[in-house]
């Protein structure tokens, strides 16, 4: 699809159209636009480097490993507890399968009528990321919408390195 052919109708209806390096949030409680902007830069002078990824669903350990790899981390299997302490921050967006499912598995996310769907996926991609970060203050927020495909997640990760 062409530049051009991204318009409002297309916007919330069309989830194949979507950005893999991109990830936004929005909401009412926020009172101006706000746009913050984190990037690598080879005249950087500082220690630290951010890193991004797609988690390929809620589950994807494997994902959020190879995205702190790439930002810089050296590790086999799981970081250890030295290396996680070189995490200084972890971003990811959540969205629940639309399919009801995760890797051919059906879940409750879309059908229990006591939790929003967007609370028990913020909470499955929050603890996947803390099993392997050792930490549970990450930021995990909802709303995936063209940021990745459905069912994926974005990620990214700021470490020292």
């Amino acid at each position: 699809m062409a530049e051009a052919d991204v318009t409002q109708d297309v916007i919330a209806k069309r989830f194949d159209l979507y950005s893999s390096v991109a990830s936004t949030s929005a909401g009412g409680e926020l009172r101006n636009c706000e746009i913050l902007l984190f990037g690598n830069s080879p005249a950087a002078t500082g220690d630290l480097r951010i890193s991004h990824g797609v988690l390929r669903d809620a589950i994807d350990a494997d994902g959020v490993r190879a995205t702190l790899r790439n930002a810089g981390l050296t590790f086999t299997g799981n970081p250890t507890e030295d290396e996680a302490s070189r995490i200084v921050a972890v971003f990811a967006k959540a969205e629940a399968s639309p399919t009801g499912a995760i890797r051919g598995r059906r879940n409750t996310m879309l059908s229990d009528a006591d939790i929003n769907y967007e609370r028990h996926a913020r909470a499955a991609v929050g603890a996947v990321i803390a099993s392997v970060t050792f930490d549970p203050a990450i930021f995990v927020s909802g709303g995936t919408e063209h940021q990745c495909a459905p069912g994926a997640a974005p990620i990214a990760a700021i470490v020292r390195v």
